[in-house]
């Protein structure tokens, strides 16, 4: 094992990750527990949250604390370009002879699936963004802003494409009865999500206690199963989130003036082949999907490698 140590530390919507490596990229040891969002569970929840998850990690790894030279940390909802300081305080109190990098959720997920600090991650799980870092160090986000202001392409995009088509089918049917909509895709999604009629979808999205983004995002899964069956209305959905997805792209590496940007995809929609994938890659001119070299806990950990040899060379 080589004798520098680094640690990863990777806080995702679902749940946080801590890893620590050598200098030769390999796991010494990884953890992980329940998501650390600041903005769902709060600051001062998320930081002893993750500062017992830290502590955690060294104990199980055999390692103390002064052992570590650097720590790279990217936590959803607190961005580096607005949280910096947040970040570095949760880290420091647990590691406070480390030198600290803090990150956003895409940048490490960006480093970890490329092993470089620079191009393009396409990201489209419950939300999407497309995320760039050109080779002179400019940064660049489309996208991001949240299920309320759009996410095109994402989970929860196509979910609500979904519903949308759904109520407007509804609307011109005027089924009377009000046990089906006459469209065998919206009617296999009331069948999944347990609605007896269309008009029960009120209070399913607006009555239920779980977070409506969450629950509308879970219909993509049902979309992509029947787009592989051949629906057609399925089909069309997902080319509507592909092109969404190609656009913030291709936008993004316009604006940065890169358009020879290595492109990664992230998240649950494009991490796993499917008829989306497929799409996006082919419109975005790729061989095929792009797989990560390293998981975004394992790219915070090489974030703090980068970083900690730029800084001892200077």
């Amino acid at each position: 094992m080589n004798d520098h140590l680094f640690m990863g530390i990777d806080g995702g919507g679902t749940s946080l990750r801590i890893a620590i490596i050598d200098g030769d990229l390999q796991v010494v040891r990884g953890v992980k527990t329940s998501a650390s969002n600041p903005n769902l569970v709060g600051h001062d929840q998320a930081q002893g949250h993750i500062r017992a998850a830290i502590e955690d990690c060294l104990r199980q790894a055999g390692v103390l604390p002064h052992a570590i030279h650097s720590a790279g940390i990217g936590i959803a909802g607190a961005s580096a370009e607005h949280s910096r300081d947040w970040l570095i305080a949760t880290v420091e109190p647990v590691l406070p002879d480390s030198l600290i990098v803090a990150a956003s959720d895409l940048e490490i997920a960006l480093v970890g699936a490329l092993a470089k600090r620079h191009g393009v991650l396409l990201l489209a799980g419950t939300g999407s963004a497309a995320f760039g870092i050109s080779p002179a160090g400019r940064r660049l986000q489309i996208g991001g802003w949240g299920y309320l202001l759009g996410d095109p392409g994402s989970s929860y995009w196509i979910g609500m494409q979904v519903l949308k088509q759904m109520i407007d089918c509804h609307d011109r049917t005027g089924e009377s009865v009000e046990t089906s909509t006459n469209d065998a895709l919206f009617d296999h999604v009331l069948q999944a999500l347990e609605i007896p009629r269309p008009r029960l979808v009120v209070d399913w999205l607006y009555r239920s206690p779980s977070p409506p983004a969450t629950r509308v995002a879970d219909i993509a899964r049902i979309i992509l199963d029947l787009a592989e069956d051949g629906n057609w209305r399925a089909i069309n959905i997902l080319q509507g989130a592909a092109i969404q997805l190609v656009r913030q792209t291709r936008l993004l590496t316009q604006r940065l003036d890169y358009p020879e940007a290595e492109i990664a995809f992230a998240g649950g929609l494009l991490e796993c082949d499917n008829l989306l994938s497929e799409d996006v890659a082919r419109r975005l001119g790729l061989a095929g999907r792009p797989v990560a070299k390293h998981p975004p806990v394992i790219g915070a950990a090489l974030l703090a490698k980068m970083e900690w040899k730029r800084v001892t060379a200077a």
